[in-house]
């Protein structure tokens, strides 16, 4: 079990990538961080958005996590706003994004 609630139905195979990798980073910590941002995002993010996105996911999950939790400065690199998104849904828990999608 991935933990996923999203189907990769209807995804068109970078999105489908991009979704599993998300969900298989190899810490349970940053699965849950990453796989709900691509749950919730995925569909909707655009082509330079998914560039962000698979920018950030190639770095090392520390990194990322440090980054998230202002233990370090985010990189001008990934300082994006789907970095910024990211980062407000794990402080949040994904209340606001749900919001307002809803």
């Amino acid at each position: 079990m991935t933990g996923t609630t999203r189907s990769s139905d209807g995804l068109d195979a970078r999105r489908r990538r991009l979704l599993y990798r998300s969900w298989h980073r190899g810490t349970r910590e940053m699965d849950l961080i990453m796989g709900r941002f691509a749950d919730a995002v995925i569909g909707d993010l655009s082509d330079a958005d998914l560039d962000d996105f698979e920018r950030l996911s190639e770095q090392p999950e520390p990194d990322i996590y440090a980054w998230i939790t202002n233990e370090r400065p985010v990189p001008s690199a990934h300082d994006t706003p789907v970095f910024h998104r990211l980062r407000g849904f794990a402080r949040d828990g994904g209340k606001k994004l749900k919001e307002s999608t809803s």
